[in-house]
């Protein structure tokens, strides 16, 4: 049996017919940058998140670069990152000319620790980014009131988080701006790169118009120099299509959840996700934690059954050679850099039966019972 960790192609048989049409329209039409299907999108995705407006772009990255610039992130500001995320999430910050500050994380939900944030603040400090790790919100309620507290900017990284809810508010409620990315194998994904922010501040919707498309939004009245960062229209047709089954699809993501809770509760060496009580996740992995040293002969001996876990993340961000200049040690970080060897995603899609999810378990079970 071979169990992917996110099986595509099953999705797209699924709905095959409609993202066929979809694609065949707009091939037909020849619209390929910009167009009606682009803008049916962004008022769609605006919809969904309960939010005033939805900017397309080419990609996660730039919609966080976007953010930043678009609430003035200069030289010398600082912007507090977790330490455990994607490094899209700091890269974004020094390319957007601002300094990274890494915060570590909170030891049971792996989002950015509220209680070590405030600690961080100086008066240099511009922006806080909440990344909403494998489809679970950061404790919003609690960023907000330092946000105001601090007259801080508040910028969600919602990459792995397209629906989910804190205190049954969606992404974007407590933020200035908030940033998604549809990779492919994201809960709502194109078929290539994509990406999307969403705000309810109309000038920094204005302004995320015209950055996106090179500083204008009439042909050759370029009002400031943007960039080329563009969602194309073929994209924007099969997220139209996909969209429109997320919600079902998340809810397949929490049955698939409670299956797992389920055959891994007699499993002493592994430990469940918590969800925050707040929050409601959207799974976009299921990430478990191990006992120390066992994760990646746990990782080899899966792959060995057929079973493609993956690892999300191998190390803590601060801890990366491309942080080196910063001259942070692990121990700065200690929950990030243990979780970092500790972590690891089991397969998780709408499409996962139950049997899969059975015969992942029992091999888990099977390699701590023989080791």
């Amino acid at each position: 049996m071979e169990i992917k960790l996110v099986d595509l192609k099953a999705q797209y048989l699924s709905i095959k017919t409609e993202i066929d049409q979809a694609i065949s329209d707009c091939l037909i039409n020849s619209t390929f940058i910009g167009g009606e299907k682009v803008k049916s999108f962004e008022e769609n995705f605006a919809s969904f998140c309960d939010a005033n407006y939805c900017a397309s772009c080419a990609n996660g990255t730039d919609a966080l670069e976007i953010a930043l610039k678009v609430v003035g992130i200069n030289r010398e500001d600082e912007v507090i990152v977790p330490a455990m995320t994607f490094i899209a999430t700091a890269e974004a910050v020094t390319n957007s000319g601002g300094k990274i500050v890494f915060c570590d994380v909170n030891s049971k939900t792996y989002n950015i620790d509220t209680e070590k944030l405030e600690s961080l603040i100086t008066a240099k400090t511009k922006a806080i980014i909440a990344v909403h790790l494998y489809g679970q919100m950061a404790a919003m309620d609690k960023l907000q009131k330092i946000k105001k507290q601090y007259n801080l900017t508040l910028i969600e990284d919602a990459a792995q988080a397209h629906g989910a809810t804190f205190n049954r508010n969606p992404v974007g409620h407590y933020s200035d701006i908030a940033t998604f990315s549809f990779y492919p194998g994201k809960n709502l994904g194109a078929y290539g790169d994509g990406g999307a922010l969403i705000t309810n501040n109309e000038p920094f919707y204005s302004e995320v118009k015209k950055i996106a498309n090179h500083g204008r939004i009439i042909k050759y009245e370029h009002v400031l120099e943007g960039r080329n960062s563009r969602l194309d229209t073929l994209q924007a047709s099969v997220l139209n299509v996909k969209l429109k089954y997320l919600k079902e699809w998340n809810e397949k993501r929490r049955e698939i959840v409670k299956n797992y809770e389920e055959f891994l509760s007699d499993i002493p060496e592994i430990t469940r996700p918590h969800q925050h009580p707040d929050s409601n996740s959207v799974y976009h992995l299921y990430v478990v934690k191990t006992i120390p040293e066992s994760r990646n002969n746990l990782f080899n001996y899966l792959k060995s059954q057929g079973i493609y876990a993956g690892i999300h993340y191998p190390e803590a961000l601060p801890n990366l050679k491309a942080y080196d200049y910063l001259g942070h040690h692990p121990e700065d970080f200690p929950v990030a850099t243990q979780l970092a060897k500790q972590v690891i995603s089991l397969p998780i899609y709408p499409e996962l039966s139950i049997d899969k999810i059975e015969f992942i378990c029992n091999s888990i079970k099977e390699f701590y019972q023989n080791n």
